[in-house]
C-alpha cells in the first residue's frame, strides 16, 4: 500500500496507545465528583453531541485549509481538552472540557479516511481500512493495559496519557504526510480534494445528503455505532454492577484488540474475501449479537473475555467493509464530504449511548441492556441485503454518485 496509508496506520497506533480514557469518563465523574449515573450519562452525552459538528467541520476544513492541517488541528485540540479534564477541579469544568473534547474529537476522521480512500483503488479499500483497524487494535493492546493499571491508581492519569499520545500522533503526521496543496481560486485546494463550495474534482456539486444510498448506510451505521458506544460506555459500569473491578474493562478492551489483530489474516482467506459485502456484514452482525448475548449472561471475568473475543471478530467483518462501501458512493473528490456525512452516525450514537446505556442499567439491569443490544444486531444482520445489496450488487445508484465499492 502507498506510504501515506502506512503513515496513517502507524500514527493511529501511536494515538490509540492512550485512547481508553473515554470509557472511564462516566466512572471519573461518579467517583471523583460524587455525581450519580444519570448526571454522568448526561455529561458524556454532551461530549457526543459536540462530536456531530466536529465531524462536519472535519470534512469542510479538509477542503478549506487542507487535510494535513485539519488532522493536526484535531489532534492538538483533543490533547488540550484531555489535559483540561485531568486538571479539572469541579464537575462543571469537566463538563466544559468534555464538550471541547467532542468539538475536536472528529476533526481527524474525514480527512484521514479520505486520504486512504484516494490513495488506493476500490478493490484495495477493504484491505487498507482493515490495516487501519488492525493498527488501532495494536495500540489498543497496550492502552487496555495502561487503563487497567492507571485506572486503579488515578483515573485522571488516563486522560494525561491520552493527551500525550495525541500530541505524538500530531507530530508524526505533521512530519510524515505530504504538504497540503495551494489554495485554489474558490478557496479550495488545487490537489483534487473538496473545495469549500462543496464541489468535487469534476466541478459538479457534492451533495451527500441527496444520495439515498448514503442515507441507507447512515441509518444502518447509526445503529451499529450505538452498539459500539454501548460497549465503550457501559462495559466498565456493567463490571461494577456485577461485583467486578470496573478498571478490568481495560483488560477486556485489550482482549478485543488482540482478537482484532489475530483476525486480520482471516480477512484474506479466499472464501471470506470473496463474500459479497451484504453477506460479510450480516455475518459480522450475527457474531456481534452472539458476543453481546454472552455479556448478558456473564458473571465472571473469563466469561466476559470469551464474549469479547466473539463480538470483536464481528466488528472486524463490519468495519472492514462499511467505509469502503461509503467511499465507493462518493463522486471523484467527494470522499471527504461523504465520509464526514456518514461519520455523523457516530456522533448521534455517542449522544444517545450514555443516556440509553445508563438508563437501561438503572431501570432494567445489565442483562436487559446487553440482550436488547444483541437483538438490535440481529435486526441489522437481517437488514444488510436490503441496505447494502443495492449499493454493491451492480444495481443502479444515484447518477453521479460514483461506482460502488468492490
Amino acid at each position: 500500500m502507498p506510504r501515506t496509508v502506512w503513515m496513517l496506520v502507524v500514527a493511529r497506533a501511536i494515538n490509540r496507545l492512550g485512547a481508553f480514557s473515554l470509557p472511564f469518563l462516566t466512572v471519573l465523574i461518579g467517583t471523583g465528583f460524587g455525581a450519580g449515573t444519570t448526571t454522568a450519562g448526561l455529561v458524556s452525552a454532551g461530549f457526543g453531541l459536540a462530536t456531530i459538528p466536529s465531524r462536519v467541520a472535519g470534512g469542510r476544513l479538509a477542503g478549506r485549509i487542507g487535510r494535513r492541517r485539519t488532522i493536526v488541528l484535531g489532534l492538538v485540540g483533543c490533547a488540550l481538552a484531555q489535559l483540561g479534564i485531568a486538571a479539572a477541579g469541579s464537575l462543571a469544568a469537566v463538563a466544559v472540557f468534555a464538550v471541547l473534547l467532542g468539538l475536536s474529537f472528529e476533526l481527524y476522521e474525514p480527512p484521514s479516511q479520505a486520504l486512504i480512500a484516494d490513495a488506493v483503488g476500490p478493490a484495495d479499500r477493504v484491505r487498507a481500512y482493515g490495516a487501519l483497524n488492525a493498527a488501532l487494535a495494536v495500540g489498543g493492546t497496550g492502552s487496555g493495559l495502561i487503563a487497567a493499571g492507571l485506572g486503579r491508581w488515578d483515573l485522571r492519569w488516563l486522560f494525561v496519557v491520552d493527551a500525550l499520545t495525541c500530541l505524538a500522533c500530531a507530530l508524526t503526521l505533521r512530519l510524515a504526510l505530504p504538504a497540503d496543496g495551494p489554495r485554489g481560486p474558490r478557496g479550495g485546494p488545487d490537489d483534487g480534494h473538496d473545495g469549500a463550495d462543496g464541489n468535487g474534482d469534476g466541478g459538479g456539486p457534492v451533495r451527500p445528503w441527496r444520495d439515498r444510498g448514503l442515507w441507507a448506510m447512515f441509518a444502518s451505521g447509526t445503529a451499529f455505532a450505538l452498539v459500539s458506544m454501548h460497549i465503550v460506555m457501559a462495559l466498565p459500569l456493567t463490571l461494577g454492577h456485577r461485583g467486578l473491578e470496573p478498571a478490568d474493562a481495560g483488560l477486556l478492551f485489550t482482549a478485543s484488540a488482540v482478537t482484532v489483530v489475530a483476525a486480520q489474516p482471516a480477512l484474506r482467506l479466499r472464501r471470506l474475501a470473496a463474500l459479497p459485502d451484504p453477506a460479510a456484514m450480516a455475518l459480522g452482525y450475527a457474531l456481534l449479537a452472539a458476543g453481546l448475548a454472552g455479556y448478558a449472561a456473564a458473571r465472571t471475568l473469563p466469561a466476559f473475555l470469551a464474549a469479547t473475543a466473539v463480538l470483536s471478530v464481528g466488528e472486524v467483518l463490519v468495519l472492514g467493509r462499511v467505509l469502503g462501501v461509503v467511499a465507493g458512493l462518493a463522486p471523484p473528490g467527494g470522499t471527504d464530504r461523504y465520509l464526514a456525512a456518514y461519520g455523523i452516525s457516530w456522533g448521534v450514537a455517542t449522544v444517545a449511548a450514555p443516556v440509553t446505556a445508563t438508563q437501561l442499567l438503572e431501570r432494567a439491569g445489565a442483562g436487559a441492556l446487553w440482550a436488547g443490544t444483541a437483538v438490535l444486531c440481529l435486526v441489522l444482520a437481517a437488514a444488510q441485503p436490503l441496505v447494502v445489496g443495492p449499493l454493491t450488487g451492480g444495481l443502479p445508484v444515484r447518477p453521479g454518485a460514483g461506482a460502488p465499492a468492490a
